[in-house]
């Protein structure tokens, strides 16, 4: 049996989903929120806990804990540059990825949950690299994959949530599902 969509409680209401503007944008936010925090806590320890470079094997041959700075973006992209270049071109970046996101957000139906979860995870994890760099002109690395002599470049939280928020995107967009609408 439906509920009436006008009834507190019906289908359609806020009890359903956020599915005003500011109730979509506010799960969004605290989705992200909740990430800056875990991308923070997580660093903090590892700055607390090990040595620059140190290295912990949690999984022998595969997995470690090596704490490491970023001055660059993914890969080290920009590492060689000088911090006048990088902290303002990565802060005005992020700032534009922020009011990107927040665009979209808006103009994505609160239907599209999974779009929506994915710019959650992109909006979390663009805030907790950028807290790094505003901070300290780096990021905090410390996720070390490597197998039989193929070594990924240390990563973090941050850096995970923003993949799989873009893999979500990517993966809606490739099914051919509704895209945002202009103008909400």
């Amino acid at each position: 049996m439906k509920r009436d969509a006008g009834r507190p409680g019906g289908e359609g209401s806020s009890a359903d989903a956020p599915e005003t503007g500011r109730g979509k944008a506010l799960a969004v936010a605290l989705v992200a929120l909740a990430i800056v925090l875990l991308d923070q806590a997580t660093k903090l320890w590892v700055v607390s806990s090990l040595r620059l470079h140190e290295s912990v094997p949690l999984i022998e041959g595969f997995f470690d804990l090596t704490y490491v700075r970023n001055t660059g973006a993914a890969f080290s992209l920009f590492a060689g540059r000088s911090a006048a270049f990088r902290v303002p071109f990565f802060v005005a970046v992020s700032v534009a990825a922020v009011i990107g996101i927040a665009v979209y957000v808006h103009r994505t139906p609160a239907s599209e949950r999974l779009v929506l979860a994915g710019c959650a995870f992109v909006l979390g994890g663009a805030l907790g690299n950028l807290i790094d760099r505003v901070l300290s002109g780096d990021v905090v690395d410390f996720l070390d994959l490597h197998w039989r002599g193929w070594h990924w470049p240390a990563f973090n939280v941050a850096d995970s949530f923003i993949t799989v928020g873009v893999a979500l995107l990517v993966l809606r967009g490739l099914a051919g599902e509704p895209t945002p609408r202009a103008g909400g």
